[in-house]
């Protein structure tokens, strides 16, 4: 088939464009014609939260991608939709994961359709984002109605679809695992590249920092006196995208500044296996959540996991078995790392992770993309 997957790209980073490189090689390895439409400005700089939004890394090999979106000018799309209905692909698979991305790639997508060929099916990672905005509702159905048919990686997101588009078809399947991140390294190796102290024990939480992901609910259950009795530190790593004084005062008021170490920066993808493979358990305390990569790059390097019953996040890991679900409050998230440590519960849990990854396979993902394109019409 000729298929065209619009999404972010490198030369920008993040998880968003990790998975349409890796789906693309996937599709392409299964002997399809595939280009990634990416974008020329993704997000105004005075909208993005971060340092940058560009990555140093290479392209990956083999894969085209053609930069022509302009996520704010209207102009673009309409010369944009054209080109790309001229190119009457059999499948255009549009990411969506953010309302403000919807006027561009809705319009795109519904000029793509005038050509009465090719099928449109959408990957949702989420309908509403985590922090609201005036218009996100509005937006988001002018996008669904563009689309054919819709796949969700998780659950609570799978159910919200009928809020904008009852009768299309549409299928579950959970975000594969993300194997990209390099070789899994023993965990004293990856300690001495982190110039880590082998002495302790190490709880990782990964990725952007935002309100949402319950930062400070694991600061404070790190300070809990059974927990600071124990040989552990945290490590948190990743980029600050909001109010990085409150968690550096936290920090200081808890008592807890030699237990954690921060590592303030966006990690490139030739260390992300550094930092998995020193942690004992991987920790993801959000207090709202659909799915999450970091879970999958967690399963790729066979950690442990601790997660909230929040959105998807419990429908991918077995509580008691490939980690913990518990109550985003930490109390809760106290006690499981407890258990966790005390316990000595790796070794099994280990075990359980490398069992249950078989669930996320690329395969899989991809095997449901067709099986929606071929019930859409």
């Amino acid at each position: 088939m000729k298929i065209l997957l619009i999404g972010t790209a490198n030369p920008y980073r993040g998880g968003i464009a990790a998975l349409n490189e890796r789906l693309a090689i996937e599709l392409s390895q299964k002997g399809h014609e595939v280009e990634i439409i990416n974008f020329t400005l993704q997000y105004p700089s005075f909208l993005f939260p971060g340092k940058t939004q560009y990555t140093d890394n290479k392209p990956p090999e083999g894969i085209k991608i053609a930069r022509m979106i302009n996520s704010i000018n209207p102009f673009n799309w309409i010369v944009t939709g054209n080109k790309l209905k001229k190119k009457k692909a059999d499948l255009v698979i549009v990411r969506f994961w953010l309302p403000m991305m919807a006027p561009s790639t809705g319009t795109i997508c519904k000029l793509i359709k005038r050509n009465r060929f090719s099928k449109i099916i959408t990957i949702v990672d989420n309908l509403l984002p985590h922090e609201s905005r005036i218009g996100d509702r509005a937006f988001t159905q002018y996008f669904m109605n563009q689309t054919d048919g819709m796949l969700a990686m998780s659950e609570c997101v799978f159910n919200d679809l009928d809020l904008f588009r009852k009768k299309q078809p549409k299928k579950l399947s959970p975000h594969p695992i993300y194997d990209h991140y390099g070789e899994h390294i023993p965990k004293e190796k990856a300690l001495k590249m982190l110039n880590l102290d082998t002495h302790f024990r190490y709880i990782l939480f990964f990725g952007f920092i935002r309100e949402y992901k319950g930062l400070d609910l694991l600061l404070q259950a790190i300070s809990d006196q059974q927990l600071k009795s124990l040989n552990i530190k945290l490590i948190v790593a990743g980029e600050f995208y909001s109010n990085e004084p409150l968690y550096t005062k936290m920090v200081h008021d808890l008592n807890i500044v030699d237990k954690v170490i921060f590592k303030k920066e966006y990690i490139p993808e030739n260390e992300v296996n550094q930092f998995f493979c020193a942690a004992d358990i991987i920790a993801q305390p959000y207090k709202t959540a659909t799915q999450s990569g970091v879970t999958q790059i967690g399963y790729h390097f066979h950690k442990p996991m601790l997660v909230t019953n929040v959105g998807g996040l419990s429908e991918i890991i077995e509580d008691g078995k490939c980690g913990y679900v518990v109550h985003p409050d930490p109390t809760s998230i106290a006690k499981a790392l407890w258990d966790f440590f005390e316990n000595n519960r790796e070794e099994t849990m280990v075990e359980e992770v490398e069992r249950a990854k078989g669930k996320f396979s690329w395969d899989i993902f991809s095997k449901s993309i067709f099986e929606i394109n071929n019930l859409c019409t």
